[in-house]
């Protein structure tokens, strides 16, 4: 069996590289990075989905809003950066961890700093601070939409090998791509909350499996029904 799959693989390989690349528009997890925008204080924070490093930018301009509603100074990022304190935490992630602040330039260019150092601007910003940014680095919400991710490859890897015009594939699996969409009750992945990341990964494992035994175009209405009930 997967012998016959590898030779089909390779009779359509120019078109499985159409696919690849179709799904990589698509947003789909593979090596590219993702970035989420979570509310704090009614403040968009950004935060990458594989090195998890948040923007330090944003959380300055959530805290300073915070802050200056409670009749406090603004915080100066650059001011903090330069204090001994955190150069020596900074030197103590870095030996640890590698790389933790990748500093941006320019208008609406952000800062990228490692969660640890988050939480430590996050502190110093205000200690109110610290039960929001703890549930934050807590949650599985990056876990699951990685998950999801790699679901997603999967399936689209058991529908490719079984449909049976590759050159319409791509068109195929945008609509499928859709239907998952639509009875997730999403509109936007980037938006979408961890039962609905969860939802959409057991839809794809299903279909995945059901397409050993179904035709396509049953195993995904089943897989969706199935996993909707």
């Amino acid at each position: 069996m997967a012998e016959k799959e590898s030779e089909i693989i390779k009779k359509h390989w120019h078109l499985y590289k159409s696919v690849i690349k179709f799904l990589k528009d698509l947003g789909v997890k593979m090596k590219t990075e993702v970035i989420m925008r979570r509310e704090l204080f009614g403040k968009e924070i950004s935060q990458k989905s594989q090195t998890e490093f948040f923007s330090a930018t944003d959380l300055v301009r959530a805290g300073n809003a915070w802050r200056i509603t409670n009749g406090l100074q603004a915080f100066e990022m650059n001011d903090w950066f330069n204090l001994k304190s955190t150069k020596e935490f900074i030197k103590s992630l870095e030996e640890k961890y590698g790389t933790v602040k990748i500093s941006g330039r320019g208008r609406g260019v952000h800062t990228w700093i490692h969660p640890f150092l988050f939480i430590d601007m996050a502190l110093a910003i205000s200690p109110e601070l610290k039960i929001e940014v703890y549930s934050w680095l807590y949650d599985h919400l990056l876990k699951y939409r990685n998950e999801s991710g790699d679901s997603y490859k999967k399936m689209s890897g058991a529908l490719y090998l079984k449909h049976t015009n590759k050159t319409t594939f791509p068109r195929y699996i945008q609509g499928v791509a859709e239907q998952i969409k639509e009875a997730c009750g999403v509109k936007d992945w980037q938006e979408a909350e961890e039962k609905q990341l969860k939802k959409r990964d057991k839809i794809h494992e299903s279909i995945s499996l059901l397409c050993d035994i179904l035709p396509i175009d049953e195993a995904v209405r089943i897989g969706i029904e199935k996993c909707g009930e």
